[in-house]
């Protein structure tokens, strides 16, 4: 997910991203742990998702 696409979600739609790709990324961790992941980098990539959701809440000082 781009930044300018992030920008242009609410606060509401980002806080249900935030917490999708919260729960995207636990089910990724433990498929990965358990060896049944093909590319981890889909981990590196929604984490990224995840940080850029953040900082645009946080750019626009909603409380969590």
């Amino acid at each position: 997910m781009k930044i300018k696409e992030v920008r242009d979600l609410s606060v509401d739609e980002l806080k249900e991203k935030e917490r999708s790709f919260i729960e995207e990324l636990f089910r990724l961790r433990v498929r990965f742990a358990t060896g049944q992941l093909e590319s981890p980098s889909v981990i590196k990539e929604l984490k990224r998702d995840v940080a850029r959701v953040k900082t645009v809440l946080r750019e626009r000082g909603t409380p969590r």
